[in-house]
């Protein structure tokens, strides 16, 4: 299975990048995981959310499961993610793609799409802390999976 993360921007703040790239990296232990950093509009360009849509709509490959980060998604424990995880694994699912917009949110074309919305939390988070927080927890179910020491 493959993990296909996309977003627009890049990470700036040289912290946040690393901790991506460090889970990122305990994570291909487990899956491939690739990144799509894409163009990003002008945060004041709100007709440009469709620009955005179609570049990521673009990015998605047919056949693979969509989850975009929504804060009105399902808020998942760190077992439930787990659980799901192993669900797409033992349905041979080959690719999850997790979709993170920018400033402006997603269209409701690409919110209609997904197949799954995930809260990470009610909290507002900036994009960039978002990232790393998936991708810890990520990290985490597949340690609940295989049954390894992490942090509680």
């Amino acid at each position: 299975m493959r993990f296909r993360v996309i977003w627009p921007g890049k990470t700036r703040d040289t912290r946040l990048r690393s901790l991506v790239e460090d889970y990122v990296e305990r994570l291909n232990h487990f899956v491939r995981v690739e990144i799509i950093e894409l163009k990003e509009v002008g945060r004041a360009d709100r007709p440009g959310i469709d620009k955005e849509a179609a570049r990521i709509s673009d990015a998605l490959r047919p056949g693979g499961i969509i989850v975009i980060l929504d804060v009105s998604g399902a808020e998942w424990t760190s077992q439930q993610l787990a659980e799901q995880v192993r669900n797409w694994e033992v349905r041979g699912i080959k690719e999850v793609s997790f979709v993170i917009g920018g400033p402006h949110g997603l269209s409701q074309e690409l919110v209609a799409r997904a197949d799954r919305r995930w809260s990470l939390s009610r909290l507002t988070l900036t994009h960039e802390m978002a990232r790393v927080l998936m991708f810890e927890q990520l990290y985490r179910a597949y340690t609940i999976i295989n049954g390894l020491p992490y942090q509680k």
